[in-house]
């Protein structure tokens, strides 16, 4: 087939984070679509293709967002069917957060054409430099805001916790840009649950403009619901417990090591 499609990451700072893959492919495409909400970026696109198109025209307020990523999938699979070479350009990672670059090449795979993604630096890999948070060291549980709020997700006190979409926190109508004050205080009352009031989160922003500041305002989990919040804030809850040693199997290994090193001493 000789259509065919690659979602590529631009990374989240604007120049500074593309990789050379991601550049040729953008440089090589028939059609670029464009799935960026800042005009600065989508016209330093533009300097790279002279046909991006944006994404960004299937949003309205109060229109489903299941609608907009099907219409999405099916402008940029239409022109990947009539023989086209077609990128979608995503901001960060195009495989985080995004239906539809990953609904647009499972389809495309589907029907016969050729279709990649090409991974680039994401909000996550942003927010752990920015912050200086080692995944390792405690570790780190990830979720959407509203799905952890909506269904009983397990998690550790004692890890990291970061929260994606806070301004969306509860929305199951699809269709809202943000919820507000009073879904965010039924948030802070799961939380609660969990972590004690006065405990201290993080508001993270990565930089999308190389003259952006990094966001990355501490404050009590309590004051969460007053605190400015837009759609791409995102929540970091740093642990608030000590981690707890697995006693009866840290026992087991010990007795491991005992029987192992008591075979080597037979052997020697």
């Amino acid at each position: 087939m000789a259509g065919s499609l690659a979602c590529v990451g631009i990374g989240m700072t604007l120049g500074a984070h593309i990789s050379p893959l991601a550049r040729s492919y953008i440089e090589q495409a028939d059609i670029v679509f464009s799935g960026v909400s800042n005009g600065i970026v989508e016209l330093w696109l533009r300097e790279m293709h002279n046909d991006v198109r944006s994404l960004q025209i299937y949003y309205s307020e109060g229109k489903s967002r299941h609608i907009t990523y099907r219409e999405m999938v099916e402008a940029i699979l239409t022109e990947v069917r009539q023989g086209k070479k077609v990128v979608g350009a995503f901001y960060g990672h195009p495989g985080v957060f995004a239906h539809a670059p990953h609904k647009s090449i499972e389809l495309a795979q589907a029907e016969g054409f050729e279709a990649v993604m090409v991974p680039g630096i994401s909000a996550e890999d942003c927010l752990i430099a920015d912050l200086g948070i080692d995944p390792g060291q405690f570790g780190c549980q990830q979720f959407e805001t509203s799905q952890f709020m909506f269904y009983q997700r397990r998690f550790d006190p004692s890890c990291y916790l970061i929260l994606w979409q806070i301004g969306l926190a509860g929305d199951k109508t699809m269709t809202r840009f943000s919820t507000g004050k009073a879904h965010r205080q039924l948030l802070i009352e799961l939380l609660a649950e969990t972590y004690p009031l006065n405990h201290q989160v993080i508001l993270y922003e990565a930089a999308v403009l190389p003259i952006d500041k990094v966001r990355k305002q501490k404050l009590k989990l309590s004051e969460l619901a007053d605190a400015e919040i837009f759609m791409h804030t995102t929540l970091v809850i740093p642990p608030s417990e000590k981690m707890q040693p697995n006693q009866l199997l840290l026992e087991k290994l010990a007795k491991l090591e005992a029987k192992h090193h008591l075979a080597e001493s037979v052997i020697a």
